[in-house]
């Protein structure tokens, strides 16, 4: 063989511990300067498509940055390359979508996680990252009033951290369909999937993903049940579809119900749905009902709030995101299950690279076997530091005055003849629009709502979404302007001045 050819001295040029020290303590200072900054920037960035890829090279670098001193230049490209690229989630003018909370104890558990470089799949690859992570869902299922047997201490139960509400309505599915198959259900068995045409997108991709669904436009294996005046799922649509599904051969075997929807904030009636899986006796033969809870689970740490959940002892599965409105940052979301024997026996592969004396003793978690992936990041020491620094008082306190503001929002809007509020208003969300013109299309009047969005966002200083309800008591769909109120720093002062710019730019 050859001799190697090489055009390097062998050096690898990792920053030492004082490098990474200073840098760290520079990156800090930059973080907590752009907090300070926030609403100097426009809300929503204001670059077109291919400005951020212009100034970056066409090529890696050949030369590396050659220590500290060269950090000089990332520093400056965050200025002018990132920033004016990233439309500000943490902008206490940020309203649309829902939100997606930072905090300063979260960035430090983070940088934490990151730090310790923990990949957490077993047990045994880092005992506390796993003990931890049990102690912490546990305290949460306690904060937010779930029962008993959704937690570890329960004979069945349990949480776990997962990516994203989707990955969790995922496991869900998964799981679901391998207990019904375990309770005899043939595995070429023609799978049914209920939920409501309101339901978030990630029911369909995960049926998908499963091979239940044979492509986005499948509405025989994925049933989208019909909702009420109020964009809840109908209990009875669902029982029909069941019994019509159960008539024609086909295993209905998961609904999920969402509890706060994209569009609107829906509520679907949790307790009615699981008497329907009991009277049809999908129930019975291992069917499985989650909740997705994704936003507005975060509520539930106020008991005035708990009654979302009414009717939870029916689910099988429930989860929320602490990254969207419990001041941890993406991503974090709170699965938890009633019966996680099932999520083993649909997840759980053991090769013998991955075999261990405390993994067969049965004494502890691995929660490889509980989610998708193999591997896992610390994430519950960001949820740690949150649960720790704000303490059960302080995260209802975030919770409620968020809501008194979504209730101030939506008297403004009333006392407002130009404007009307389209749904009922969903803890701090508030759909709305400018009333019809007299004789106007509703293509017109979806026409200048539209118009009032971009015109209000184009000013950079809030940021808004949209949706289309759907038609309802005899009204067209409509076109529909949405405030979500959520972000860690915003105040009435914020929400006021988002009002007062709609009130203004309104024709």
């Amino acid at each position: 063989m050859g001799q190697d050819s090489r055009d390097d001295d062998g050096v690898v040029p990792h920053l030492s511990p004082e490098e990474f020290r200073r840098l760290g303590h520079r990156m800090v200072d930059w973080i907590a300067d752009y907090q300070a900054r926030l609403e100097s920037f426009p809300v929503r960035s204001q670059v077109a498509p291919g400005a951020v890829a212009a100034k970056l090279p066409a090529h890696p670098p050949e030369e590396g940055l050659g220590g500290e001193r060269g950090w000089e230049a990332v520093f400056q490209e965050l200025e002018d390359v990132v920033l004016p690229g990233v439309t500000h989630w943490q902008s206490p003018s940020f309203f649309a979508y829902f939100p997606a909370n930072a905090s300063g104890p979260a960035v430090l558990g983070e940088l934490l996680s990151a730090g310790l470089g923990v990949q957490g799949m077993l047990w045994s690859t880092s005992p506390a990252a796993t003990e931890l992570e049990t102690r912490v869902l546990d305290w949460l299922a306690e904060l937010t009033g779930l029962p008993e047997d959704f937690r570890s201490t329960s004979a069945r139960g349990g949480g776990v951290i997962q990516g994203t509400a989707s990955e969790a309505t995922l496991v869900a599915m998964v799981a679901a369909r391998e207990r019904v198959r375990r309770q005899g259900a043939p595995v070429d068995s023609e799978w049914v999937v209920y939920t409501s045409t309101q339901a978030h997108s990630s029911v369909l991709k995960a049926a998908m993903l499963c091979g239940v669904a044979h492509g986005a436009e499948d509405s025989a294996h994925v049933r989208l049940i019909e909702t009420d005046a109020r964009y809840a799922l109908r209990a009875d649509v669902l029982e029909r579809a069941i019994r019509e599904d159960l008539a024609a051969g086909r295993k209905p075997f998961f609904v999920c119900a969402s509890v706060g929807t994209t569009s609107s904030g829906a509520v679907d009636p949790v307790r009615a749905v699981g008497e329907v899986l009991e009277r049809t006796g999908v129930k019975a033969a291992g069917g499985w009902l989650h909740i997705d809870a994704a936003w507005a689970g975060a509520a539930l740490v106020c008991p005035e709030h708990r009654g979302l959940l009414e009717g939870v002892e029916a689910a099988d599965s429930l989860s929320f995101n602490p990254h969207k409105w419990l001041l941890t940052n993406f991503d974090c979301n709170a699965f938890y299950t009633r019966d996680r024997r099932a999520l083993l026996d649909a997840l759980s592969v053991a090769p013998e690279y991955l075999r261990n004396a405390a993994s067969a003793s049965g004494a502890v978690i691995d929660y490889r076997d509980w989610q998708v992936p193999l591997g896992r990041r610390f994430r519950a020491l960001k949820l740690w530091f949150v649960l720790r620094h704000y303490g059960a008082k302080g995260l209802r306190a975030h919770i409620r005055e968020h809501v008194r503001l979504g209730q101030c929002f939506e008297s403004w809007v009333r006392e407002d003849a130009r404007f009307e509020v389209c749904a009922p208003r969903s803890l701090p969300l508030v759909c709305f629009r400018l009333k019809p013109l007299p004789g106007a299309r509703p293509e017109d009047t979806d026409a200048r709502n539209r118009a009032l969005l971009e015109r209000v966002n184009a000013t950079g200083k809030v940021f808004l979404s949209h949706t289309v309800l759907p038609a309802v008591d005899g009204q067209p769909a409509r076109y529909v302007l949405r405030m979500a109120i959520g972000a860690t720093t915003t105040r009435e002062p914020h929400v006021r001045a988002a009002w007062e710019l709609l009130a203004r730019t309104a024709d």
